[in-house]
């Protein structure tokens, strides 16, 4: 039972933000998949469900996720060269032609 608990806890801080851009747009409209910012460390089973968690209010099911490490931009500062973080985009397909309301998403707590 705490095994399950701390997996569930674990899942809701796997997807970070949506990734919210023209070209997300543009895929979304085109492939019918959304864009979003995950953890460094999460792997396409854990964002599958994740996404599941989140929405299960929608009954939203996903039917393949896709992974982009992002590398970080390089800056000057100054004299000295710097760089940003790097960071992880998932690209999620729903099954059944569904879209994703970010607006109503489940905490994964049962009332």
């Amino acid at each position: 039972m705490k095994n399950a608990i701390n997996n569930q806890e674990r899942l809701l801080q796997i997807i970070l933000a949506p990734q919210i851009s023209e070209k997300a747009t543009h895929i979304g409209e085109k492939n019918k998949q959304s864009v979003f910012r995950v953890a460094h460390d999460a792997t396409k089973i854990e964002i599958k469900a994740a996404i599941e968690l989140l929405w299960k209010e929608q009954k939203i099911n996903v039917d393949s996720v896709q992974v982009l490490n992002v590398k970080g931009k390089k800056k000057r500062f100054g004299r000295h060269m710097g760089q940003r973080s790097g960071w992880k985009k998932a690209f999620v397909s729903l099954k059944d032609g569904k879209e994703i309301n970010y607006t109503e998403f489940s905490t994964g707590e049962d009332k």
